[in-house]
């Protein structure tokens, strides 16, 4: 019996090793393109979609959020989007990523996320805003599923600040100060 306990703690162990991204402090992040739709663009009134890559996230400090396409995923990170809000870090040297999981959101949902996606592009034209239909970003990083996932990068595209999960008011303070820190 012992044995079977045993087997059974390891196994839920692996299986949650196995499931945590795949991101690190000091490295790039692993590469990876979004075609199935892409990042959105705004022209006039009406939203495009272009290929999406990984690389090419340089040139700027940046903060990544990656969520599943779900408002609980959004929610899970707002305080840090009003702090960014509230820093109005400069535009030629900052952007916010948002890369929202299409294949991870509720069954029967999916217009409208797409929907909530091109509505927030409008809204915030200068954020970078990647509509991912198949889940493609959450695989390549093996990201938590219904979750959202914070990134901080340097303007030369290397992590500086991970984690997955609702961050702490510490946290968020932690993100800013990196932030500002970077963009010097």
């Amino acid at each position: 019996m012992r044995r079977i306990k045993t087997l059974a703690l390891a196994t839920a162990l692996i299986s949650t090793f196995a499931s945590a991204h795949n991101l690190s402090n000091g490295q790039a992040l692993p590469s990876v393109s979004v075609e199935k739709h892409g990042e959105l663009t705004l022209n006039g009134d009406k939203i495009g979609y272009e290929t999406w890559d990984s690389a090419n996230l340089t040139g700027k400090v940046r903060i990544i959020q990656a969520i599943a396409g779900r408002s609980s995923a959004k929610e899970m990170n707002a305080p840090l989007i009003e702090a960014v809000k509230v820093a109005g870090f400069p535009r030629d040297k900052y952007q916010t990523t948002t890369i929202i999981n299409q294949d991870d959101a509720i069954w029967g949902t999916g217009g409208f996320v797409k929907s909530s996606a091109a509505d927030s592009k409008k809204e915030f034209s200068w954020s970078s805003i990647v509509l991912d239909e198949n889940g493609t970003v959450a695989d390549a990083w093996r990201l938590q599923d219904e979750s959202s996932a914070i990134v901080v990068l340097d303007n030369e595209g290397t992590v500086r600040f991970v984690k997955e999960g609702a961050l702490s008011e510490a946290e968020i303070t932690q993100v800013i100060d990196l932030v500002n820190k970077l963009m010097k």
